[in-house]
């Protein structure tokens, strides 16, 4: 994890001496570089979950190629699903049917910021149709699973209906607004869902947002 853009780089190997490949590359290398060695594999390309610049930092020093799509490294099977909302080249990545790499767009406990209608579609019509003991490695900060973010993802729990949406008046750069959903952020600063006057709804980083209490 970069220190200070808390964003995640993984390294995947289906066994030592296997087949390895990199997700993303914006944090230090050498603790893959070091994992590789001792695994014994030698990775052959980079998944790249989107374009953001805390995401593919390195990809350059790792001089392999970036692949977005669907691909097979040997015992390595990887699907490729079109996430958008954050960015539009977001893609998750599921690989061997174990463990989903949800770039910026699924959080333990939070969501990504943008496109609201397709934050929600991404979240709700792919990711938590995955099984629910699948294991989350998101782009920043904590891994967790598909089933821990049904039963207590906040954000979640208000689009399945289990759970009521917010009241509380806010101020979202100057203009009024419904906060509908308040999280914790893997920066620690909160995610907000608000509601303007006019009907629109916004997934804002919580620095963005006054509350009045």
């Amino acid at each position: 994890m970069h220190p200070r853009y808390l964003s995640n780089a993984y390294l995947v190997a289906d066994e030592e001496g296997g087949s390895a490949l990199f997700v993303d590359s914006g944090a230090p290398l050498e603790p893959l570089r070091d994992a590789a060695g001792r695994w014994r594999v030698e990775p052959e390309l980079v998944l790249r979950t989107h374009s953001h610049a805390d995401h593919v930092e390195h990809e350059g020093e790792l001089g392999l190629p970036v692949r977005t799509e669907a691909i097979t490294v040997r015992g390595l099977q990887v699907e490729a699903i079109p996430t958008p909302g954050h960015s539009d080249d977001m893609v998750a990545f599921v690989v061997n049917g174990e463990a989903v790499f949800t770039g910026d767009t699924l959080f333990k406990g939070s969501v990504g910021g943008g496109n609201f209608e397709q934050i929600r579609e991404s979240v709700m019509d792919v990711f938590m149709n995955l099984p629910p003991g699948m294991r989350v490695l998101p782009g920043h900060t904590d891994e967790t699973t598909i089933g821990r973010e049904w039963e207590e993802n906040p954000f979640v729990r208000v689009w399945r209906g289990v759970a009521p949406e917010g009241t509380e008046t806010v101020h979202v750069a100057g203009d009024e607004a419904t906060l509908i959903v308040w999280s914790p952020d893997y920066d620690g600063g909160g995610k907000a869902w608000v509601r303007f006057p006019d009907g629109r709804d916004a997934i804002v980083g919580g620095s963005r947002v006054q509350r009045d209490s």
